[in-house]
Formats: C-alpha cells, sequence, structure tokens
C-alpha cells in the first residue's frame, strides 16, 4: 500500500501539462534517435542534456524529459532492423532475423505494428516489475557502511565487460582513464592539487556533462560524418497493414516471456538489453520447436526480442536508482545527470527526493502508452526519416550540444574542452577503447575514493575492513564471478548470436 501511495504521487507528479508536454516531447525525439542507425538510446540521451540545461527545467521535468528519450530510441531501434536489416543499435540485432524477412514478404507494416506492440509489453513488464522490485532493494541497500559502498564501486566496474562486450584489457583502460579524469581538481580532505597544471578552470574538476557529450554526441558525429556523408537511402516501401487480432493474441504469451526475462537480464548489472533480447528470442525458438519458422518472417521472432529489449531498459534503472550502479551504458548517462542536478542516486533517494523517483517511474509507465500511440500511426514520418541525407541532420545535432554546454557555465573554454573530449572518443573509439567504462570511472571514482576513505578513518587504518562482514565478502565474491563471466558467457553469446544471424536466409 504504501509502495502505491508513492506511486500515485508520482502520476500527480508526471500527469502536471508542463511533465506531459516534455515526456511526449522525449518520445518523440528518442524514436527519432533510435531509428538513426548506430546512434542508440545512450547517444540520445547525451545529446539531449544539454537541451536540458538550455530550458533551465527542474529536476524532476530534466529526468522525465531524459527517461521518456531513453525509451523512445528502444522504440525506434526496431524500424531500422525491420525496413533496412540494419540494428539502429546493438539490442535490436535479434529483431532482424525475423523482421527483415517479414519486411520482404511485403509485411514490413505488420512487423512494424507488432514490434511497437511487444515494445509496448516489454516496456509495461519491466517497469511494473521496477515498482515492485526498486523500494525492496533500496531498504536493503540502507545497512550498507563505506566497506560495503566500496564493494560495491568494485562490483560496478567488475561488471564492465557484460555492459561494453569489449576485450577485458580495453575494457580497464578505460576504466581507469575515467578513475584517472575523476583525480583532476582539489582534494577535498586535504586541499592538494592534482592534475590541474596550474589551470584555474580545471581546480574544481572537470565536469562530467562535458565528458559525456563531447565522448558520446560529438565522436557520434565525427563517425556519422565519416561513414555516412551523401545523400539519403532509397525510398521504403513499408506496405498496408494487415495483422489479424487473432495473430496480435497469439503473441500474448511471447511478449510475456520475453518482458520478464528482458527485466530479469536488465536487472543485472553487466547484462543489460542485448542479453535480454538474445535469450527471449532464444527460449521463445525453443519452446515453439518446429512449431515456429524463426529466421522466415515468424512474427513471434519479432515480438520476442523487441519485449525482450524494452523489458531490460527498464530493469536496468533498478541498480541506478536503488544502488547508484547503472546498468547499462544508457543508464551510465542518467546517472551522470542526477549527480549534475546535485542529486544522489541510491537507498536515500527513495526518501529524500522521492517526488523525482516516483515521477520518473510513472512517467515511464504514461511514455509507454505514448510511445504506443505513436509508434503505430507516425510509422511513415519515421520511416521517411531514414531517407534525409545526413547534411540536414548534423548541424541540428551540432547546434544542441554546443548550445546546450555554453549554456551551463557560460565559457568558451568548456567548449573547447567538449570538443578535445570529441576527438578524443573518437579516436578511442577507432581503436576499439569502450566510452562507459571512462564515464563510469569519471562519475563513481570520486564515491568510491571517498568510501575508501572513511572505511580506512573507521578502522584505525586496517584495511581488513572491507572484508570485515559478510554483505562486504558477499558484494566481493560477486564482483569476482561479474569479472570473470563476461568474458566466459560473452563470447559464447555473441557467436550464438553471429550464428543466428548467419543462418537467416537474409543475413546479407
Amino acid at each position: 500500500m504504501e509502495t502505491l501511495g508513492f506511486l500515485m504521487e508520482g502520476f500527480a507528479v508526471a500527469l502536471t501539462p508542463y511533465n506531459l508536454m516534455f515526456a511526449l516531447f522525449g518520445a518523440f525525439v528518442g524514436t527519432l534517435i533510435g531509428c538513426l542507425p548506430g546512434l542508440g538510446p545512450a547517444n540520445g540521451v547525451a545529446i539531449l542534456i544539454p537541451l536540458a540545461f538550455t530550458l533551465g527545467l527542474p529536476p524532476e521535468t530534466a529526468m522525465i524529459l531524459l527517461t521518456a528519450v531513453y525509451a523512445g530510441a528502444m522504440y525506434g531501434g526496431r524500424i531500422s532492423s525491420i525496413l533496412l536489416n540494419i540494428p539502429g543499435d546493438e539490442p535490436a540485432m535479434m529483431t532482424c532475423l525475423d523482421g527483415y524477412p517479414m519486411a520482404q514478404k511485403g509485411r514490413a507494416a505488420d512487423a512494424l505494428a507488432i514490434s511497437a506492440v511487444a515494445s509496448f509489453a516489454g516496456g509495461l513488464i519491466g517497469t511494473i516489475g521496477l515498482i515492485m522490485l526498486a523500494p525492496i532493494l533500496a531498504k536493503f541497500a540502507l545497512t550498507f557502511g563505506p566497506a560495503e559502498y566500496f564493494a560495491l564501486f568494485l562490483l560496478a566496474f567488475a561488471t564492465l565487460g557484460g555492459i561494453t562486450g569489449k576485450n577485458p584489457m580495453k575494457t580497464v583502460i578505460a576504466a581507469t582513464i575515467g578513475i584517472m579524469i575523476s583525480t583532476v581538481g582539489i582534494d577535498i580532505s586535504t586541499g592538494t592539487q592534482r592534475y590541474t597544471f596550474g589551470v584555474l578552470e580545471l581546480y574544481e574538476g572537470i565536469d562530467f556533462i562535458l565528458a559525456i557529450v563531447g565522448l558520446f554526441a560529438i565522436s557520434e558525429l565525427l563517425f556519422f560524418v565519416e561513414s555516412r556523408v551523401g545523400g539519403g537511402r532509397e525510398k521504403i516501401n513499408v506496405g498496408k497493414l494487415t495483422l489479424s487480432f487473432k495473430e496480435l493474441v497469439s503473441t500474448i504469451p511471447t511478449q510475456l516471456r520475453g518482458g520478464v526475462l528482458g527485466f530479469i537480464a536488465g536487472v543485472l548489472p553487466g547484462a543489460g538489453a542485448s542479453l535480454g533480447s538474445f535469450i527471449s528470442y532464444t527460449l521463445e525458438k525453443q519452446v515453439l520447436g518446429k512449431k515456429g519458422k524463426f529466421g522466415e518472417g515468424d512474427i513471434r521472432g519479432v515480438v520476442a526480442p523487441e519485449a525482450g529489449n524494452n523489458g531490460a531498459s527498464s530493469g536496468a534503472l533498478v541498480p541506478m536508482l536503488t544502488l547508484g550502479v547503472p546498468g547499462s551504458g544508457t543508464t551510465a548517462v542518467l546517472l551522470a545527470m542526477l549527480i549534475s542536478l546535485n542529486i544522489t542516486p541510491g537507498p536515500l533517494m527513495f526518501t529524500q527526493n522521492a517526488d523525482i523517483v516516483w515521477g520518473v517511474i510513472a512517467a515511464l509507465l504514461i511514455g509507454n502508452v505514448m510511445l504506443l500511440l505513436l509508434n503505430i500511426p507516425l510509422v511513415g514520418f519515421f520511416v521517411k526519416l531514414l531517407s534525409v541525407p545526413p547534411m540536414y541532420l548534423l548541424p541540428i545535432v551540432t547546434m544542441v550540444a554546443f548550445v546546450g554546454i555554453y549554456s551551463i557555465s557560460h565559457s568558451t573554454f568548456d567548449l573547447y574542452f567538449m570538443v578535445a573530449f570529441g576527438v578524443a572518443g573518437y579516436f578511442l573509439r577507432k581503436l576499439e577503447i569502450p566510452l562507459v567504462p571512462i564515464i563510469l570511472g569519471l562519475l563513481l571514482g570520486p564515491e568510491m575514493e571517498k568510501n575508501l576513505g572513511h572505511a580506512l578513518i573507521l578502522s584505525d587504518g586496517s584495511w581488513s575492513i572491507l572484508w570485515g562482514s559478510s554483505l562486504a565478502v558477499g558484494l566481493w565474491v560477486v564482483a569476482g564471478l561479474g569479472l570473470i563471466l563476461p568474458y566466459v558467457v560473452g563470447p559464447l553469446l555473441r557467436r550464438r548470436m553471429n550464428a543466428a544471424m548467419k543462418e537467416s536466409p537474409v543475413s546479407d
């Protein structure tokens, strides 16, 4: 009953005309971003962060806007997967397997419609799971001391391999870079200048919003220029909607299974939407067996991964809101936004900033309805966007990033710094060094250092306090498993995903 009361308060926040307007705007823009191959939800949220500061949005409105962009981008990723056989982001890879064959058979409109319904079901199931699980986990996290929080942050870094799916050594290098950047500025405990090199602007440290917009948005723009300059794509024929009510009803069990599996995958730090999409598709293929024609345009082969990746996107918010540990690359960007608004994610957030937490959760429920209503009638508009030449899109994205950053501090130094991060991000991506660990190191580094210091002060300098409780030991064990398993399971998962793509008759 207490949770229901908080949720009602959240609806009171989310249903104000002002917040509804930004939720609708975020859902629309997120879908636009999601349907453009390569951008994805993390870049979409990073691009919109400066806009939130430019408009001077209240914290709850800013978070509602960005979570709506997040949800919308997860919806939008399916459009290019179905129509072009090009996944909008990694979780949408599995949608290509049956979505594109459906389009080739003249059922593109049906594939787009049923994928929107499945995305809605997965997002709804994931949000309900978030409502039920988050308060319980938040109360449990109140028992954490500095030693337990240090172990928890270590767990976050240990599971980075699952989030990025990259080479272990490169992931470690990226996390180290992020932690090193987080130490720039004046040490609060000693007053010592660290890595400032006499530059006044560095005394207060490096603003992670600059780093995020530079590393994600500006580097993506550079890649966009390099790989997509030229005319738009050919016009795509969607066809007429012929989906029957019987077909829609027959996919309900698939939607439920996919949404639940996706949510579980999203809650696990380091698992994320890619795993949710894959296991939902794989399980459905095993459940149906010879009854299904997966890889040949089976409608349930579209429903399962879409329900899975949208369920996972809501599940990834659970560790971020309750523990301050992001469950995915996009939630790492959302975590940065919360910190920049002087809000500390974690168990106390559910009492100190309950209006923001429950407003965002209520907005997710409302946003899923908005997205369903947007995606079916406006799918023709989103399809046309795929044929717009990049020369018209790039200036808009660039303007939003630069104006937004300048509006925060009115400093040209920050603009230069943002561009520098963008160029650095471009070359790091060329070297296949992931960017998410850099952001996570930048965000969690100061808190990790602070909790380590507090733990050592409490123990009079004894390091044994770091594993002095059963909870801390449990977190260390899970961190160890989190460090090892992604590099055992991850390659196996990617091999199976690639094998499934090659087995598809239209993989070429």
